[in-house]
């Protein structure tokens, strides 16, 4: 992409990723928020009960009927929980919640980011709770409204491998601005949606949002939300560069924003289907020295894995590399 069309589609990109996280996006599903006493049982039938509290209330929902991911597909929804807010009146006119017989063995699964409790169910699965704060305001902005800060509690159901992130860093736009790429995959299938809103909520059950966070940047240090942006359509690849920002509509009125590239970057994502949360994490890199033939090596070998990914890309505002 030439220089003017890429400017273009950056200003696209920002209109987009802009509000990517002002509305409740498919999770690998979303129980509760602001949740405290948190617990889990599982039966052999395939039953999960998830105890909580929250103003006040004890609660204790069930789920049931899901586990792993479908491809991405027109030809069928994602795969979803049955759930039951009642826990089991509702659905069985009895309390499963007070009855079931907890058969769930200690997890001895993969590592797991935000985890809270997690179990392996006799047939071999995983069941899981992580626990983490998706509404955070991007640019690295603190929270002005309270569900911004909400600590939301997702529930997983798997078998073997998690989905994975790949991802790279390097330079673009004529080397000036710091930029990530990579790409979602599950199972060794891409990771993506078939619709989604100007501002990047997807419409369907499989598209899914990366959220970046920034470590020790221009915004201060520690861990700030840069940003969150789309996994692409056909390949499950993404891409982002660090520019500065003028404040998002509904936003405080800050100022413009510097850009956030940081120390160290990390990108979290919801699993698909019903799939756990993971995350990446990686270093950042310093300023570009085109006199530097390691700077100048690395950046055409970033280009080329980037260009790779994106190929065939059929996003409103497909990544570019240069």
């Amino acid at each position: 992409m030439g220089g003017s069309a890429f400017r273009v589609g950056v200003a696209a990109a920002f209109a987009v990723m802009a509000l990517a996280t002002a509305a409740p996006a498919p999770a690998s599903y979303l129980v509760a928020r602001n949740a405290a006493n948190i617990g889990l049982k599982v039966d052999a039938a395939g039953h999960a009960v998830v105890y909580y509290t929250r103003g006040g209330k004890r609660l204790k929902p069930l789920f049931w009927g899901a586990v792993n991911a479908r491809p991405p597909t027109l030809e069928a929804p994602q795969v979803a929980f049955k759930k039951d807010y009642s826990g089991g009146w509702g659905t069985f006119r009895k309390p499963l919640w007070k009855t079931i017989r907890d058969t769930c063995l200690p997890y001895d699964g993969p590592p797991l980011p935000y985890l809270v409790v997690a179990c392996k169910a006799p047939d071999g699965s995983y069941w899981a709770l992580q626990r983490w704060q998706r509404m955070l305001p991007n640019l690295g902005i603190d929270p002005w409204k309270p569900g911004q800060s909400a600590w939301e509690l997702h529930l997983s159901h798997w078998t073997g491998e998690l989905p994975k992130l790949e991802v790279w860093v390097d330079w673009v736009y004529s080397k000036k601005f710091h930029h990530l790429f990579g790409r979602y995959t599950y199972q060794g299938r891409p990771v993506h949606g078939f619709s989604a809103t100007g501002t990047g909520n997807p419409l369907d059950g499989y598209g899914r949002n990366m959220y970046l966070d920034t470590y020790d940047s221009a915004y201060g240090p520690g861990w700030k939300r840069e940003n969150s942006f789309l996994a692409h359509r056909p390949n499950g690849n993404f891409c982002y560069g660090f520019y500065r920002h003028d404040p998002y509509p509904g936003y405080p009125p800050v100022g413009r924003r510097p850009a956030g590239h940081g120390k160290r970057y990390r990108i979290t994502a919801l699993g698909p289907g019903v799939t756990p949360i993971v995350v990446w994490e990686g270093e950042g890199l310093s300023d570009y020295n085109r006199g530097n033939p390691a700077d100048v090596d690395y950046e055409r070998q970033m280009n080329d894995i980037g260009d790779g990914l994106a190929a065939g890309d059929l996003s409103r505002t497909p990544c570019s590399q240069h």
